[in-house]
């Protein structure tokens, strides 16, 4: 006789429904966007079907619309042409360039939004890296600095939320402080606290053209082997002052975000990055998958694991999805 028979609770929609453990809302996301400059300019991100860098203007446009698909938080990142780059991210902390001033935008005609924003150099490097090079080196300390006041200069313009995706020892201290110094003790700090070195961010880069001009990223961002190491900074950034720690990227990753979960009380965020989407809308482009319900599992998969806020350029089409079976269920209804 078989006394235990699992497959009552699976044996039907309304059961397995009752018994679900783990569900995805709109409340866990965050939407990445892509800033550029201009008037109504759109441009899409060849390797990214479906996102496109907006200006001011139609960014603004976007947040409406994500508002009222009850997406409320989103992380803004600037792609800045050439002439906008150097050595040291000056334009970084430019009150008058076109990141600064539009964040200003959203905060005042949004202030129910929630912002955040990536604090590292590589978009307005003209080296491509998230630290200061010096002698062909990425130097730690000297970094330190340029980000800080880069936080500063953002936290000015109304920001919730820092997130430094740089990966130099002792940032998310050395950001605290210079925060709390400037009279920003409510800006919460969301750190990239385990950035792997990884393959998946070449559609990231192209959409901001912010890759490396030499070398890469694995003197500063995790090796994919190590595991022990991402308790090794979460320990950091918890005694440093983050609010939240973040996974990046995620889907590969799965396994670290089960590992921060357990072993620490903040909340974890997962970044599902722009590798894992491009390659479910390639596949799914070649009709060899069913793009929603990999993109459903593959998001379902981030919240079992422990993350409770998941970065992904999927929310938008999510929420879109969602409304449309609402829709569709209300009119099955009548």
């Amino acid at each position: 006789m078989i006394t235990h028979r699992p497959r009552r609770n699976r044996k039907s929609e309304a059961i397995r429904n009752l018994i679900q453990e783990n569900h995805v809302t709109v409340n866990d996301f965050i939407f990445p966007l892509f800033l550029i400059d201009g008037k109504n300019n759109k441009s899409e991100v060849k390797s990214m079907p479906g996102i496109f860098r907006l200006s001011p203007d139609l960014m603004l446009k976007e947040i409406e619309q994500c508002l009222k698909l009850g997406i409320t938080t989103f992380d803004v990142f600037p792609s800045l042409t050439d002439k906008y780059k150097d050595k040291f991210a000056s334009e970084s902390t430019n009150k008058n360039g076109l990141y600064l001033k539009t964040l200003a935008q959203i905060k005042m005609k949004f202030p129910e939004a929630c912002i955040m924003t990536d604090v590292a150099m590589d978009p307005y490097s003209s080296d491509g890296h998230d630290g200061l090079v010096e002698d062909g080196k990425i130097v730690n300390d000297k970094t330190l600095d340029i980000l800080a006041k880069m936080a500063i200069a953002q936290a000015d313009c109304g920001i919730d939320i820092i997130g430094p995706s740089d990966m130099m020892d002792g940032r998310v201290g050395f950001i605290r402080d210079a925060l709390d110094d400037a009279g920003h003790q409510d800006v919460s700090i969301m750190s990239y606290t385990a950035k792997y070195a990884s393959a998946f961010y070449g559609p990231f880069r192209d959409a901001l053209d912010s890759a490396p001009k030499f070398g890469d990223k694995k003197t500063y961002q995790m090796n994919p082997a190590n595991s022990k190491e991402a308790l090794i900074e979460a320990q950091l950034d918890l005694e440093e002052g983050a609010d939240f720690l973040m996974v990046k990227p995620a889907l590969s990753y799965l396994d670290i975000i089960k590992d921060l979960n357990t072993n620490f009380d903040l909340p974890i965020a997962a970044y599902n990055v722009s590798g894992e989407y491009a390659m479910v809308k390639a596949a799914a482009a070649k009709g060899w998958i069913d793009g929603d319900r990999v993109r459903d599992e593959i998001l379902l998969s981030m919240k079992r694991a422990g993350a409770s806020i998941i970065l992904t350029y999927f929310a938008k089409e999510w929420a879109l999805n969602i409304k449309k079976t609402r829709i569709k269920g209300c009119v099955q209804i009548k």
